[in-house]
């Protein structure tokens, strides 16, 4: 009788186990999937916003083509009126590209900042841009024609010139904000190496009392690489020992043809993960 109250006390336990298991299971789970409906719910709203921003920029070119296209009507008429008519929608040209660019650069900041990576997205809005740049030459040569029909627009002429200072600007502070983002990239991306023998390394304080990278040490004396480009280093040596840390299933070292090591990288970010120096002893 006392066997038989001790197996189903050990079947009662097993079975809340299990329960307590499955209970686990089932709330990890459960904020796994929350956690990626957060993710695609906050993707899917950025989406949402850019196409509206993008159908916001559409409708800002249909209105500058309309507005064109009346100036044009105007223009083959006369007097004050005709003037006034002209006046009025090459300002709201102006107003309107100046608009359509403002919103295209916020779309570019935006692009650099979300989730959402998309090379066909960075292709529209250069082509948008160009865009702009085209309705400027257009608005440009319209000013000339009026001034040629002696429909002085003064206080136009000057926002006209100072449209194209600014996009001048515009266009410099992208370039200087591009070449930052790419040595910034570099610069995250870069690591350094170094190989020589016991002697070579104490020469340079690399290596001090059997210990690495302890002192004030000849930084210049390793080379600069690519971690995205470089993930293999001929050692010339048949014997090398690795010297930092870096996690063992992130490389290998193996044998050429001539017997000589050469380091694999395997996976560059787990790697140079816990040290942007190398330092590898050869003989």
């Amino acid at each position: 009788m006392k066997k038989i109250i001790f197996f189903g006390l050990c079947l009662l336990t097993l079975t809340a186990c299990q329960q307590d298991n499955k209970k686990a299971k089932d709330q990890a789970l459960a904020q796994q999937r929350d956690s990626l409906n957060r993710i695609i719910t906050q993707k899917d709203n950025e989406i949402e916003d850019i196409m509206g921003t993008l159908n916001d920029i559409e409708e800002g070119f249909r209105e500058i083509n309309e507005a064109q296209g009346r100036v044009a009507v105007a223009k083959r008429g006369e007097g004050a009126s005709s003037s006034a008519r002209i006046r009025e929608n090459m300002e709201f040209i102006k107003s309107t590209m100046k608009q359509n660019r403002e919103l295209i650069g916020k779309l570019r900041q935006r692009l650099r900042d979300s989730m959402v990576n998309s090379e066909q997205l960075r292709r529209t809005l250069d082509n948008l841009t160009a865009q702009l740049d085209e309705k400027t030459k257009e608005l440009e040569k319209l000013r000339e024609e009026l001034d040629a029909k002696d429909i002085h627009i003064g206080e136009l002429d000057e926002k006209i010139a100072n449209l194209n200072d600014d996009v001048t600007t515009l266009q410099n502070e992208g370039t200087k904000k591009d070449q930052t983002i790419t040595k910034q990239d570099k610069e995250l991306n870069s690591a350094w190496f170094v190989f020589g023998t016991k002697k070579e390394l104490k020469e340079q304080n690399i290596l001090s009392k059997g210990e690495v990278l302890q002192k004030d040490f000849n930084k210049e004396y390793f080379t600069k690489i690519d971690i995205r480009v470089d993930k293999e280093i001929k050692l010339y040596s048949r014997s090398a020992e690795v010297m930092t840390t870096h996690p063992l299933n992130s490389y290998v070292l193996e044998r050429d043809a001539n017997k000589q090591y050469v380091l694999r990288i395997t996976n560059p970010q787990q790697f140079w993960s816990t040290s942007k120096y190398l330092v590898i002893l050869v003989k």
